[in-house]
């Protein structure tokens, strides 16, 4: 039989904390960018006056790893069946395995 307690979702998955921390963390981030704007930067190059300059850099970053990821993903993947070819079932396998710690 199923109680009450078995139906209640954890904490991590309540669409109402999910709520709170993205007002958290988009609260923080406008914080940042007005802080950005008011504090007196002493920078080395002109390019970092800009205002909000390091969160577009970071962005950009973000951005340029996930489409260089992407590429190396096709220079290094392999097919779906590399590693456990479809018509194999799982008795073989199984079996193949034995055979394997034997070696």
């Amino acid at each position: 039989m199923q109680t009450s307690d078995d139906n209640k979702i954890g904490w991590a998955e309540n669409p109402v904390v999910h709520q709170r921390i993205r007002y958290g963390l988009f609260a923080i981030c406008a914080l940042l960018v007005i802080t950005d704007l008011i504090v007196h930067r002493h920078t080395y190059l002109p390019i970092e006056e800009i205002p909000a300059f390091y969160a577009f850099y970071g962005f950009g970053a973000l951005v340029g790893v996930v489409v260089l990821s992407k590429a190396l993903r096709t220079v290094v993947g392999r097919d779906e069946e590399y590693y456990y070819k479809p018509e194999q079932k799982e008795g073989q396998e199984k079996e193949n395995e034995k055979g394997n710690d034997d070696a």
